[in-house]
């Protein structure tokens, strides 16, 4: 098995069980913990030497931490928001991944390309991994308080 298909197995597990985990505890702290544990598991990766194992613990690590977040995020929207224009506003969210995720691999292309390595691209990861962290925990988990239908303004 690649270090591939392994991101993609421990994604399985990952997403089932931070759906399992949502649906018992804060979602805000357990995206929280997924951003950290992912830019904890990439630091370490970058301190030790490489090897076909560490390889393989580090995609079961990042692949357990990165499909987890989307039913976490969906289920939070739905929460927050409410379920009519969940599909919208999920799909918000999802662009802004889709545009992150096009922005992130660019930048790292360039990024070996101006230096001939990608650690600074690692570095970037760890870091916007730990602002990610640090943006969920200030998150009202409440939902908003919306008029009742027909009420005046």
């Amino acid at each position: 098995m690649s270090a591939l298909a392994t991101i993609g197995f421990f994604n399985i597990i990952g997403s089932t069980a931070a759906a399992a985990l949502g649906g018992r505890y804060s979602k805000k702290w357990i995206l929280a913990w997924l951003y950290a544990i992912r830019a904890l598991a990439i630091t370490i990766y970058l301190a030790t030497a490489l090897s076909a194992a560490g390889t393989y613990l580090f995609a079961a690590v990042l692949g357990v931490t990165w499909l987890a977040t989307v039913p976490l995020t969906n289920s939070l929207v739905g929460q927050i928001f409410g379920m009519k224009y969940l599909s919208t506003l999920f799909s918000i969210a999802f662009l802004g991944h889709q545009l992150g995720a096009f922005i992130g691999a660019w930048a790292g292309g360039a990024i070996f390309d101006a230096t001939g390595s990608y650690q600074l691209a690692w570095l970037a990861s760890i870091a916007l991994s730990l602002i990610a962290a640090t943006l969920c925990m200030p998150i009202d988990e409440r939902a908003l308080a919306r008029p009742a239908l027909g009420a005046a303004p």
